[in-house]
């Protein structure tokens, strides 16, 4: 369920409404009747890392150390960004 108020509402009750999102619902903050901002749980973003998932994914060119080629290389060293 969605519960919309306004951003005076939200002020107020800052933390009923973080409350509310704990629970599974979905605040919507609106100014002059119009949504300018929604108020959602985060999901749980950290996962194990797991060694070795992307084997053989990742290629890495036997020159990859080697100085560029000086075309490539001028481009940079003539670059009139700052």
């Amino acid at each position: 369920m969605t519960i919309t108020v306004n951003v005076a509402q939200a002020t107020a009750k800052f933390s009923e409404l973080l409350n509310q999102v704990l629970l599974g619902e979905e605040v919507v903050i609106a100014e002059q009747g119009i949504p300018v901002a929604r108020l959602v749980a985060l999901r749980n973003t950290s996962s194990p890392r797991i060694s070795g998932l992307d084997k053989g994914k990742v290629f890495i060119a036997p020159d990859f150390n080697e100085p560029l080629p000086e075309e490539i290389l001028s481009d940079f060293e003539n670059s009139n960004l700052v």
